[in-house]
């Protein structure tokens, strides 16, 4: 039987000093709407595909918590202990339990990366100006460099007029040569406060002589002041500098990285550090995507620089941990390390970057055995004629099915997956086809299934392609499901994105108001020095 905890117990134990991993193994919806500050988003559809990463060690703590009736934690406590992890507890009451005890659930995803943003400006007071200060100054003809620190996706979608795409992962390594003039103003955004916030702040740590500014609000603010958002940009800022600029940059990261006082690991040092059996260190390889795929460090992570200080939740799961950041350049990586380290981590760049011969220890992964049988597009159009009783279950995002889906299907997702098929009444030896948009996901279902009685169990080769092909209907009306069956969309997230003034202005204030949301124990670990353009004295030293 599984360990179980009170809320008092656990606020102790992340407070202890010792590593500890909290996993939220909600669905992301779920999550969205209120989780305590350090949870950390492991929903069960897809735990045992992600628990490798966010938590390499099968010694590590880890506490468990779900909707307060157990029997999602429970089940993925189980799960845990197939892959062999054996220090697994549970929060009894799961979220609700939390809120009992006086203590906040927050709202939000990703919320220590976005909470520290705020306090990052609180601390520093990153200069920023509005939207219509923007226009005003592209009015008068003034010059400026107007760069988005998102993704280049998001950059794609919509931006601010006129701006070039620029990772704030790459700012330090791609924006010196637009830089021709110092006295250029540079203005980051992104699609709210963060980012355009850790951007501008970047620039400053670095030394850069422009004027740096972030723009307030991001491409939210834009428009929530009545200007037009340009859509399918197609400008950015991929450059590789000159030497001489890039040994400027290189010099200016340097300096960076002693400021914080964070150490340059030999390839010997770093081995060290990921053959500890008694804590855990994640290698991260922090360039773009296209690098990452041409070459790197066998076992290391994908963790742009820019999404992992953004969203430090989806890459780092165990609070005390350690880890090591790598490029090819000299440039990116000690950028990263020092926003880490102001973060709360233990941080360091592998000296030797993309060139280092390290052996990563192997993540635990999951055994999905035969998984359920394939169907192609004639084996389901067979199947789908001849079968009396034919339970269709969409396992895709919910967002999908609302856009169409098959006709007779229903909608479920891993946690409520038996509970739909009892409503439908599917026997055991009933066929049922999963429609599912990764194999992986299908076959962690079919787990379920077969544990539970089913034995008639398929997915279809394509997902819901594979339906489509064998000419099968689809549901006359689409159907959109009600708001509170999607436990995998988080709305608060994502309308703001669609038009939806007041979802910006929400997502707005709730950013705006994370500082005043946390307790003193939840913001003590940032190590964020105090204005200065010069403060090495300031920055403070740790031993990791």
């Amino acid at each position: 039987m599984t360990h179980t905890i009170d809320a008092t117990t656990l606020r102790t134990w992340l407070n202890d000093g010792q590593s500890l991993a909290l996993f939220d193994v909600r669905e992301h919806g779920q999550y969205g709407e209120g989780h305590p500050f350090f949870a950390v988003p492991l929903p069960y559809s897809r735990l045992e595909l992600e628990v490798g990463r966010l938590a390499p060690r099968r010694t590590e703590r880890i506490v468990l918590f779900d909707d307060g009736a157990g029997d999602v934690a429970t089940r993925a406590a189980r799960r845990l202990a197939t892959l062999g992890y054996a220090d697994v507890t549970l929060l009894a009451g799961g979220a609700p339990a939390w809120a009992a005890a006086g203590y906040t659930l927050f709202k939000g995803v990703n919320v220590p990366s976005k909470t520290f943003g705020e306090w990052v400006e609180h601390r520093q007071h990153t200069p920023h100006l509005s939207a219509d200060a923007l226009v005003a100054r592209r009015a008068a003809g003034e010059p400026f460099v107007l760069v988005d620190g998102r993704t280049d996706e998001e950059h794609r979608k919509m931006t601010i007029p006129g701006a070039l795409g620029c990772p704030n992962g790459e700012l330090a390594l791609r924006l010196p040569a637009l830089l021709a003039n110092p006295n250029t103003p540079v203005i980051v955004h992104c699609a709210g406060r963060t980012r355009s916030i850790i951007g501008a702040q970047t620039l400053r740590n670095l030394g850069l002589p422009n004027p740096v500014l972030a723009l307030e609000n991001g491409t939210q603010g834009w428009y929530l002041a009545g200007h037009a958002l340009e859509h399918g940009s197609e400008r950015f800022a991929d450059a590789r500098p000159s030497a001489p600029l890039l040994q400027l940059a290189r010099d200016r990261s340097a300096r960076l990285l002693q400021r914080f006082g964070l150490p340059s690991l030999s390839t010997a040092q770093a081995q060290q550090w990921l053959d500890d059996e008694h804590r855990t260190t994640y290698l991260f390889d922090i360039r773009t995507a296209e690098e990452f795929a041409r070459r790197s460090i066998d076992g290391a992570v994908h963790a742009p620089g820019g999404q992992l200080i953004q969203a430090t939740d989806r890459y780092i799961g165990v609070r005390g941990s350690r880890v090591i950041v790598f490029d090819d350049d000299g440039v990116r990586a000690p950028v990263i390390a020092s926003w880490l380290h102001q973060l709360g981590f233990y941080s360091a760049v592998l000296a030797e970057g993309i060139g280092a011969a390290l052996t990563v220890p192997a993540r635990p992964r999951p055994d999905l055995g035969a998984g359920p049988r394939v169907l192609g597009v004639g084996q389901l159009r067979a199947l789908h004629d001849e079968a009396a009783a034919l339970a269709v279950v969409d396992l895709r995002e919910s967002a999908a099915f609302n856009q169409g889906h098959a006709q007779g299907s229903v909608w479920s997702i891993r946690p409520r997956l038996l509970q739909a098929l009892q409503t439908l009444g599917t026997a055991p030896d009933d066929p049922v086809v999963l429609l599912a948009s990764e194999a992986e996901v299908a076959a962690l279902a079919w787990k379920d299934l077969l544990e539970a009685g089913y034995a008639n169990v398929f997915r279809t080769e394509a997902g819901y392609q594979t339906w489509l092909s064998a000419g099968l209907a689809q549901a006359a009306e689409a159907g959109q499901l009600p708001p509170a069956a999607r436990i995998d969309y988080l709305f608060f997230v994502h309308d703001r994105h669609e038009g939806n003034q007041d979802a910006a202005r929400a997502y707005l204030a709730w950013e705006t108001g994370l500082i005043a949301q946390c307790e003193a124990d939840e913001l003590q670990g940032f190590r964020v020095p105090a204005e200065t353009r010069n403060a090495s004295s300031e920055a403070g030293r740790t031993t990791p």
